[in-house]
């Protein structure tokens, strides 16, 4: 069993949720990524089977976490191994 974990804003960077790192600190600061239905900071650890939600102003998205990635980026091919996204 791997006890990897990744920061919030590293995550959503590696796994091509967000383009740049910069743009996931700026979500993170305005209060609008949750993980498990609470409200994180940037340095909140990413655990796998958490729930991420970024509420946009016309949507919501949620991903479940598969897996924590032990690269800074994956290829965007790969992204559904490490989150499956929640309708």
């Amino acid at each position: 069993m791997r006890f990897e974990i990744l920061r919030i804003d590293k995550f959503l960077n590696a796994v091509n949720i967000t383009k740049r790192r910069t743009i996931a600190q700026d979500m993170l600061q305005s209060g609008v990524v949750f993980i498990n239905s609470i409200k994180v900071k940037a340095s909140k650890n990413v655990q796998i089977g958490d729930v991420i939600e970024l509420v946009y102003l016309s949507k919501t998205q949620r991903f479940e976490v598969l897996d924590i990635p032990t690269m800074k980026n994956i290829p965007k091919s790969q992204k559904d191994l490490y989150v499956k996204e929640l309708v």
